[in-house]
């Protein structure tokens, strides 16, 4: 039986939410194989992050180098980066390993405010890895830092997946989750916008929604999918992973990375475009 394989590239959490331990209890209730490089070692839990200590940037492309080049990886994400010599080494090997399809979640600041990424890291993070990206997937602070918007409407959520195109990835999925309303993400391929609605959920157990949100896209990549059917897998994991939080923690706590797969046990996993975006509470392509 074929094994599907997926490596993250990101920070790790202390607090189990976010980063890599977020990446891997996605890939694995995805039923993915999960591999890591770690860029960060965070000292953190659901009230904030204290402190971080910075992997060296050629122990970071070792990392990847080993598993890659003995395990292989069908799809494989970035998260947090933190500096521009890390992204340089991060986009090197995998330009020299061939490593695609490749997610990039352009993880800048941690839920709680702290900077993940340094400010004149934007630059070589969009020259180095957005051109090598399958799909970037920005939240609305993320798209505004990376096309100098402000992000108010569902109009300038497609406008910034359009500019942010340009700059080189597959396609970009900008995410609403920070707009006011229920939450609505953009996808926008060079070509379709494609919407995919959601239900909000009062709750303050959010941390890690992108990095689990990205992670449930590499898995599905990894398995074969379309970016599309990908994507509607993606925002029902995140949805159910959202509303069943587990509301650990004094904080911003955790999601539940278990209550998709709950949901769907005994039962095949949505593997179309259209059970998997009615699943997302739907997703339809727009103009």
């Amino acid at each position: 039986m074929r094994v599907a394989r997926a490596l993250t590239i990101a920070g790790s959490d202390s607090g189990g939410g976010a980063g890599i331990q977020a990446d891997l209890k996605t890939f694995q209730m995805l039923g993915v194989y999960g591999m890591t490089a770690i860029t960060a070692i965070t000292v953190q839990n659901t009230k904030g992050v204290f402190g971080s200590h910075l992997v060296p940037p050629e122990l970071v492309a070792a990392q990847i180098d080993a598993v890659v080049r003995d395990i292989g990886t069908d799809a494989t994400k970035t998260g947090m980066l933190a500096t521009a010599e890390i992204i340089e080494a991060v986009a090197a090997k995998i330009r020299e390993l061939g490593i695609t399809p490749l997610v990039v979640d352009p993880v800048m600041v941690a839920k709680g405010g702290a900077p993940l990424l340094e400010e004149d890291a934007r630059s070589t993070l969009i020259r180095e890895l957005f051109p090598l990206a399958a799909v970037v997937t920005p939240n609305i602070s993320e798209a505004e830092a990376l096309t100098g918007m402000t992000i108010r409407t569902r109009d300038e959520m497609v406008e910034a997946a359009k500019r942010i195109a340009a700059l080189g990835p597959g396609a970009v999925v900008v995410k609403g989750g920070h707009l006011a309303g229920d939450p609505l993400d953009i996808l926008y391929d060079g070509q379709a916008v494609v919407e995919f609605p959601g239900v909000r959920v009062r709750t303050p157990h959010t941390h890690g929604t992108g990095c689990t949100f990205s992670a449930a896209i590499t898995a599905e990549l990894a398995k074969g999918a379309s970016l599309l059917d990908a994507l509607g897998t993606a925002k029902a994991f995140i949805s159910a992973a959202i509303r069943e939080a587990p509301g650990l923690g004094e904080g911003h706590g955790p999601t539940n990375h278990w209550a998709y797969s709950r949901q769907h046990a005994g039962s095949d996993q949505p593997r179309d475009a259209a059970q998997a975006s009615e699943d997302a509470e739907g997703g339809r392509e727009a103009r």
